[in-house]
């Protein structure tokens, strides 16, 4: 048995002009990994999730339609203590 935890990945992540744009998702990727993986946590794979967002009351009944948005999670895992597992 596994504990897991997520992690949102932002949406877009904003380069500098210097920076080395072609490896900038690589480069943020490991950065999460490595530092989840100091405290004991396996990297186990990264999601597409989509998320359905309603509008409000107002925005509703002026016609305004639900907005679809893609985000990125990244998951990791753990075994669970001997002790937890029962």
């Amino acid at each position: 048995m596994y504990r897991y935890k997520m992690i949102q990945a932002p949406p877009t992540i904003a380069v500098t002009k210097e920076s080395n744009s072609s490896s900038v998702a690589a480069d943020y990727l490991e950065s999460v990994v490595n530092k989840n993986a100091t405290d004991g946590w396996e990297f186990y794979r990264v999601d597409l999730i989509g998320v359905s967002e309603e509008p409000g009351c107002l925005a509703g009944l002026g016609g305004q339609k639900a907005t679809n948005q893609q985000y990125f999670v990244v998951t990791f895992r753990k075994p669970r203590d001997a002790h937890m597992a029962q």
